[in-house]
């Protein structure tokens, strides 16, 4: 299968306008067809993710290079949020800012990425500072909300800097009225300086118990969490509504929509957000890949 293509004419246009127009982007958001809700009217939230390249996170699969060729992953992100049961998009600014002079994000909820200064290998990763949107400008831009990452790891000392920076972020976003997309992630740090995403349910349980208490209110926060083995007993640590994160795909695309189909069927959960699994599937159709995890969303919400 051809993965999906953006046209030359397109891609000049687009490469034209950068150059020659930076005010069509400000023209652009101000332009922009708000989504009526957050929610779709099936009462899911369906978005792709694309705010991986801004943390350095290039690789896909076995291509340690998919996400650096900005056309092809453009063309991927169109194709998918081309799909009815697809709500919209969660990206760095870069990213929102081309979907939007590309007109692919008219009636689509738009969460802006806010920190993404963690580099993916760098020394100071767990110091993962604010270097995208803020919470002023995700206002100024007419987006739904503010996305923030927050890896634990008790041995490192960077990550209480991190911890305060998302508890500001959460303040100012529900200042605003607007949603913080909190990812709280636990860590733990191997002998070799590898870090490894901890799926325990008791370090997931706790790592939701810290990402739900940031900020003077919870009132517009949700989080952000992966699949795992016991999904009652991590998503049964707060009432906060909650969406499954894709992670990194694995090589059985089945596996990863079993996964999350179980996390889905929590009370709190109420859609997915996922990235790379969709758009780089193994087999490069991006739209079947899409439709399957829109499919397994709206089985779960059947069955809830």
């Amino acid at each position: 299968m051809t993965p999906p293509l953006l046209s030359g004419d397109r891609w000049h246009e687009l490469l034209h306008t950068r150059a020659t127009d930076p005010l069509a982007v400000k023209r652009a958001y101000a332009a922009r067809t708000q989504p009526q809700h957050l929610l779709s009217a099936r009462g899911t939230l369906f978005l792709v993710a694309a705010d991986h390249p801004a943390r350095g996170a290039l690789a896909s699969g076995g291509n340690h290079m998919a996400m650096a060729d900005r056309r092809s992953l453009l063309a991927r992100l169109i194709a998918a949020l081309e799909h009815p049961d697809v709500d919209g998009v969660l990206g760095s600014p870069d990213v929102v800012e081309e979907l939007l002079l590309l007109g692919a994000l008219e009636g689509k909820v738009v969460i802006g990425s806010m920190n993404r200064g963690g580099l993916d290998g760098a020394t100071w990763t767990m110091d993962d500072r604010f270097t995208g949107y803020d919470a002023a400008g995700i206002a100024d831009c007419g987006l739904q909300g503010g996305k923030m990452l927050l890896r634990i790891d008790d041995r490192d000392p960077s990550t209480a800097g991190t911890i305060e920076g998302c508890a500001q972020a959460v303040s100012e976003l529900a200042a605003r009225g607007l949603v913080a997309m909190v990812e709280p992630l636990p860590y733990h740090r191997d002998d070799d300086g590898t870090l490894r995403l901890r799926k325990d349910a008791p370090a997931l349980a706790r790592a939701m118990a810290v990402g739900s208490a940031l900020g003077t209110t919870s009132a517009h926060t949700w989080l952000k969490m992966p699949s795992c083995d016991d999904p009652a007993t991590v998503f049964g640590a707060t009432t906060l509504p909650c969406v499954v994160l894709g992670g990194i795909p694995s090589p059985d695309p089945v596996k990863d929509l079993e996964s999350w189909g179980a996390a889905l069927t929590q009370p709190v959960v109420r859609g997915l957000v996922v990235g790379r699994a969709l758009l780089y599937p193994p087999d490069g159709d991006v739209r079947a890949a899409v439709d399957a995890a829109a499919k397994v969303l709206s089985a779960a919400g059947t069955a809830a």
